[in-house]
């Protein structure tokens, strides 16, 4: 696709397709996905912007973006999943401009409305305020709990304010092998946040510069605490992985890298054009 018309009719045609974005597209207002859409951006450089890409009401909604290049849309999300289950989103470089006002963009990626079996990997998200939110309420806990099962791994996280991930009862959710750094913009700036009783497993992360690494048992803002178990985190010029009670175990076999070794990989391998 290398029109921004082209895109959103095939992205939001049925049947299963592989839609692959030649060029740096620029739309409005929202793209619906139909499930079982592999997006994929061609070489380093093509991608979207001005729109939000909606994974809505699709269980399973089968649905993968890679290789793109995504701006932050103002006022509204740039990804957001409500409803769905069975999405990846990988090697994407996500990037806004920081402003004075954080409601300036709204999520990046926020995963919302009992979300499932989701997997965000190998990206680098940049530059943006209200980063990833799991769980859009503290009274969302009906739809929400025995859901929002959602897996960070390898991706760089570089000045991005808050909410990577802030956690709504979610569990498990699985934050591994993840660099962060440059997140101290105030005193209110930190990276991950586990609350409402949501369960996270914080592990083999590194943290540079971080104003505080995770909030868990003092829970955030106007929202109660979860539960965090934190495990061989590298922290260096950074306030403390604030951990808290047990979680239930990854239901998955994976690998954790040595938290030495994850900053030199995720900054050589994630983002648009490593793939």
């Amino acid at each position: 696709m290398s029109t921004f018309a082209d895109f959103k009719a095939q992205a939001q045609s049925s049947g299963a397709k592989t839609i692959l974005v030649n060029g740096a597209l620029s739309g409005s207002g929202t793209v619906e996905i139909a499930p079982h859409k592999t997006i994929r951006g061609v070489g380093a450089g093509s991608g979207i912007s001005g729109t939000t890409l909606n994974i809505e009401d699709a269980k399973p909604a089968n649905v993968i973006i890679q290789n793109m290049n995504i701006r932050g849309v103002r006022g509204n999300d740039a990804i957001q999943i409500e409803n769905a289950s069975h999405v990846w989103i990988d090697h994407n470089t996500m990037s806004s401009t920081i402003e004075n006002d954080p409601d300036h963009y709204d999520g990046m990626l926020d995963i919302t409305h009992g979300a499932d079996y989701i997997t965000v990997s190998w990206n680098v998200v940049r530059n943006h305020w209200k980063t990833s939110l799991v769980g859009h309420s503290d009274g969302n806990g009906g739809e929400d709990r025995g859901h929002l099962r959602v897996t960070y791994h390898h991706n760089w996280f570089d000045r991005t304010f808050e909410r990577s991930p802030r956690v709504r009862f979610g569990e498990t959710v699985h934050v591994f092998n993840n660099y962060y750094s440059n997140i101290n913009n105030n005193a209110d700036s930190y990276a991950i946040a586990s609350v409402m009783d949501a369960g996270l497993l914080v592990e083999g992360n590194v943290f540079e510069n971080v104003r505080q690494a995770c909030w868990s048992k003092s829970g955030y803002a106007d929202s109660g605490p979860g539960r965090l178990v934190a495990r061989d985190n590298s922290l260096t010029g950074s306030g403390p992985c604030e951990a808290d009670g047990t979680v239930a175990a990854i239901p998955y076999r994976y690998t954790a890298d040595a938290s030495g070794t994850v900053k030199a990989s995720v900054t050589a391998g994630a983002g648009a054009g490593r793939i």
